[in-house]
């Protein structure tokens, strides 16, 4: 949580700087209102996070993960109307782009249903909101990915270059950390050195859905199997049916379109 209020402050800071010399001009002072979030379309809600560092009189009427129909409010604040109007942006920047995430996301699991094919996000994230995007990705339904370049190993072609080959960079790893190993392979030649060495998590890049459903029978259950590279709403679903356990897409979160959520302001 700390992250997160960390996150809306500087938003806030960045919007209200000295002063919101609108609402300080037109407003008076002790002027109480209402204000309530409305969404505009159909979406998965994503992001109530953030309201409560904004705001010390809420209640949520619906909650992240939660299917929005257009009309419904989904938050109600109270408290001075100069406060409501000075957070009104950021708090609407914040729940249109994560809700935006999360209906992407949503998507992108309705598209593998019934396959037994987890959807998992990536580090494709926003600077600095990496931790709510991830909380909004994972509210529409999508695994989350490592959170970080800390708390997973995954080797990818550049580390395996450095390193000097797929079995020195398995090997390297293994000798350094007991955390859990991926490696990404790009070759029939490197996928079965990567399987002679052990390794137990393989990340298939940039194949055909036809390709990889080859690789996965060579694999035959000796390793789990990752799919990302030009992953999308389009053509997940082949993936899925290709045999991997995940399929991983950047696009759920840099690609996700903010929705459409309004704020209306009503005095006390």
């Amino acid at each position: 949580m700390t992250d997160i209020a960390q996150a809306v402050r500087r938003a806030l800071e960045e919007d209200i700087g000295t002063g919101d010399v609108t609402s300080q001009a037109c407003v008076h002072a002790d002027r109480r209102a209402t204000g309530l979030f409305i969404a505009r379309q159909h979406l998965i809600l994503a992001g109530t996070e953030v309201l409560p560092v904004m705001y010390d009189q809420l209640h949520l009427r619906k909650h992240d993960g939660d299917e929005v129909r257009h009309g419904e409010t989904v938050a109600e604040v109270r408290g001075q109307a100069r406060r409501l109007l000075e957070c009104e942006r950021t708090a609407l920047n914040f729940l249109q782009r994560l809700s935006g995430v999360a209906t992407m996301a949503r998507a992108f699991v309705d598209q593998v249903k019934g396959t037994g094919c987890k959807v998992l996000d990536t580090r494709k994230t926003t600077p600095g909101l990496r931790l709510l995007e991830k909380h909004a990705a994972a509210a529409g339904g999508v695994t989350n990915h490592r959170k970080g370049l800390y708390d997973a190993i995954l080797i990818k072609n550049n580390h395996i270059a450095a390193a000097g080959g797929i079995t020195q960079a398995l090997r390297n790893a293994r000798a350094a950390s007991q955390l859990p190993i991926e490696i990404e392979v790009r070759t029939r030649a490197e996928l079965r050195e990567a399987l002679d060495f052990g390794a137990t998590s393989l990340l298939l890049d940039n194949l055909t859905p036809a390709e990889a459903a080859d690789w996965i029978h060579e694999i035959a259950g000796r390793a789990t199997v990752e799919i990302s590279g030009g992953v999308t709403l389009q053509n997940v679903r082949a993936y899925a049916e290709t045999g991997a356990g995940f399929v991983s897409s950047g696009a759920i979160t840099h690609s996700a379109p903010a929705v459409d959520l309004s704020f209306r302001l009503e005095l006390l």
